[in-house]
Parts: structure tokens; sequence; C-alpha cells
């Protein structure tokens, strides 16, 4: 079965102040470097749509969706945070981002595709419930694992490698167990949120500034793998951010492309071990354009394995 790339350009419509990291231009370095490529029938582009506000579910309740419809500017831009703004298309493309993931959870759970990869912006993984922050306005991720529990999943497992923690994803299944929420991130650093909680299904795996390659695997299968098997997910879920990366300007961790090649596979080794090779993956950080589109190259190679 084919691997899905799940897109589309009205998500490049959401521009935030001038010189923004989280711009247009991350989609479009991924969709030259993926259209470089020759991938034959394992990946298939497949346009997204808009979240149906049904599916908004236990994750974001009505009154928060309304308040951020409430802020669309119609001209120019408005702020949500210090980070954080929106234009006249913002809302347009999270529902895209939103609904991408979903989409792809949908396709896999129906065995139409083994595994999904959501090319979208704006990312989710910082968005708490009724919380937007840190360029997220939906915690798309969320809303992919209350969708595969509303389809029947009885446990999911969310995997988060961007080098900022994320606080959303943790706080929404808090205290919902039958979600296991992973999340290796650069600590001390932004957000500063739900990082230091105790509970046997959310694992954190906290790295000090500067940590290379050799010490974030030994970290992820110290942390990771024991969780996996303890928790013997029917879907896995990738919070997949490149911020991580040696050359990315916003954080200070020094992982390489062949990291990212490394954890994808081990997520696609787990997947295949317990939920017959589930996972979708959502973008989430990554602002050096080039090595943002190499790391989502080498991810892509290991779901398309």
């Amino acid at each position: 079965m084919p691997v899905l790339f799940i897109s589309h350009g009205d998500c490049e419509k959401h521009v935030m102040l001038d010189h923004h990291p989280e711009s247009p231009a991350r989609l479009r370095a991924i969709h030259d470097a993926v259209q470089a490529r020759e991938w034959g029938h394992s990946l298939v582009a497949v346009e997204a749509r808009e979240i149906d506000d049904r599916c908004f579910g236990q994750v974001h309740p009505s009154e928060y969706v309304a308040r951020l419809a409430a802020l669309d500017p119609g001209e120019g831009i408005v702020r949500v945070d210090a980070d954080t703004s929106l234009n006249r298309y913002s809302l347009r493309a999270a529902r895209l981002a939103a609904g991408a993931a979903i989409q792809g959870v949908d396709a896999v759970m129906d065995d139409r595709a083994e595994r999904a990869f959501c090319a979208v912006r704006p990312p989710g993984h910082h968005a708490e419930s009724a919380l937007p922050m840190g360029f997220c306005l939906f915690n798309n991720i969320a809303l992919a694992a209350e969708r595969a529990l509303a389809l029947g999943a009885e446990r999911v497992a969310i995997f988060d490698f961007d080098v900022h923690h994320g606080n959303g994803t943790v706080e929404i299944f808090l205290e919902r167990p039958e979600v296991m929420v992973c999340s290796s991130f650069q600590y001390p650093f932004y957000p500063g949120r739900f990082d230091d909680v105790s509970r046997d299904h959310i694992v954190l795996t906290p790295l000090d500034a500067g940590t290379s390659g050799a010490a974030f695997r030994a970290a992820i299968e110290r942390d990771w793998l024991p969780a996996i098997e303890r928790h013997r997910p029917d879907l896995i879920l990738v919070s997949a951010g490149f911020d991580a990366h040696r050359e990315d300007p916003l954080g200070g961790l020094a992982l390489e492309d062949e990291d990212y090649l490394w954890v994808s596979q081990l997520l696609v080794d787990a997947a295949q071990r317990h939920c017959s090779g589930k996972l979708v993956s959502a973008l989430e950080g990554g602002y050096h354009l080039d090595a943002l589109a190499r790391s989502t190259v080498a991810h892509l190679d290991a779901l398309s394995a």
C-alpha cells in the first residue's frame, strides 16, 4: 500500500509577521525536495480537506473554535500571542492542517494506505485545548488521535521529536491513559509548560542544549522502546518536528539528517510490530529550509520503505 503525502496549496497562504520563521517557504522547500525525487508508486499525493467541526470533539471546545473564528482579521494581521498571528487565510490553513491529519487516520484505519505524512502548516503541538500559542492554532496530532479512538482504536501512541516540547498534546491527554505521549525536547527551553508532569502514559525525554545524534538515539532507545512495548498501540502518530537539526536557527540541539532517518525507522518498525504498520505523521517545526527539506525526505524514506 502507498504512503499518502497530504497537503494543500492554501496552507501557504497563511502568513504571519514579516520575516517570521514559520513561513510559506517551509512548505515550498518540502514540496520541491519531494518532487525532485523519484518515488514510483510508493508515495501518493492527496489534497487535504478542511476539518469537519464535529471532529473537534474532546480536543478543542466549541467556545475555543468560535473564539479563534472571531479573531479572523479580514484584512491585515492580528496577533494571537507574541509569536503567533493570523491573516485572512490563517484559519482556512489551520482547518486544512487539522483535516489532513484526520484524513491520514481515516485512510490508514480503513486500510486504504499503510502510512501518511501531512505536509501542512500551521503546526499544532503547542496548541492546548483552549490556548493557541507557539505558531499553533489547532492541535493537529491530538485531533488525529481523537479520530482514531472514535474509529475504534483502543490505544494510540504519539511520538514527538521536535526541539520544543509538545505541551499542548500533553495537556490534552494528561488524564487520558489510552493515549500515550512521548516527547523529546531541548530542556530548559520554550514553552516551559507541562514539561515536568508525572504520568505512566506521559514519557518525557528532556535533552541538554548541544545534544548530538548519539546521545539522542540512546535517550530514545532508553525511554521510547520500553514505552512502546508497554502500551502496545493500535496506531502510531508522529509530531515530526525537524528543528532539533544542527543547522536550525531556533533550536540548540545537534541532530543530523541521518538521525531523523533513524528515529523514523524506529517508529516504522514499532508500527510493524504492534499495529500492522499503521502510522500517521504531521509536520511540526523546522526552520532552516535546506535542513527541513532534507530531513523530511529522510523521514519519508523511512515511511515508504
